[in-house]
């Protein structure tokens, strides 16, 4: 059988596994994509315009690269980048937050600190240069976060993180249908889990603690032209 078939298969089944799972621990979320790193403002878009500082050689590419093949590398970079975001701002959120936000935050920790790793393991294999560091606007969340306390606190944390997950699980649900280089389409497969089940934990903490998530936004009609 050929080896693209397989790949297609695997990605088509890992879609229809996923989907009805992100339904029940997310039920706004919307399967339009979204690029990671598009925020309004620090408080309200989360872990955004991530690893923008690319030099010209990761913009224009090695030479014999594919556009996929670059694409791929800027995955690798927003990715990492955002997760550096998610467990800082899991770190603190484990010193500062109630009950089950410190339980979940731990999670976040933990899990996105294995995810980074298996990136980095990837962007290795590929030569690509992953950023050390969260990016301007999460850094800037992190200084509002840390200004907080109590019930402001949580609020805050939870609002944030469940918006930057539901627009990075967009992200890796398009880079798993794409990605040129099957173990980096493995990792995407992690994260895309992983998220899922971070979206059901951010709910229920959400719930413990009595606070209310922002809704997801609706879908833009379509109009005729646009079909």
């Amino acid at each position: 059988m050929n080896t693209n078939c397989v790949r297609i298969g695997v990605i088509a089944a890992a879609a229809l596994l996923l989907t009805p799972v992100l339904a029940a621990q997310d039920p706004t979320l919307n399967p339009q994509p979204q690029s990671m790193g598009q925020p309004a403002n620090p408080s309200a878009s989360p872990n955004s315009t991530q690893a923008s500082s690319a030099s010209m050689r990761d913009s224009l590419g090695a030479p014999g690269e594919t556009g996929q093949q670059m694409l791929d590398q800027q995955f690798l970079r927003n990715a990492v980048a955002g997760g550096i975001a998610d467990v800082k701002l899991g770190t603190l959120a484990a010193q500062k937050g109630g009950p089950s936000v410190k339980d979940l935050a731990q999670k976040m920790v933990d899990d996105h600190t294995a995810l980074n790793k298996g990136m980095a393991s990837v962007a290795d294999s590929l030569g690509v240069l992953l950023p050390k560091k969260m990016p301007k606007d999460d850094q800037a969340e992190y200084d509002r976060l840390n200004g907080l306390s109590g019930k402001d606190f949580d609020t805050e944390y939870l609002t944030y993180i469940v918006k930057a997950h539901r627009q990075d699980l967009h992200a890796f649900y398009m880079e798993a249908s794409l990605a040129a280089d099957p173990t980096l389409q493995t990792e995407v497969l992690k994260g895309m889990f992983t998220m899922h089940q971070h979206l059901g934990m951010i709910s229920k903490a959400a719930a413990d603690e009595g606070i209310t998530l922002p809704a997801r936004p609706p879908r833009p009609v379509q109009t005729t032209a646009a079909k």
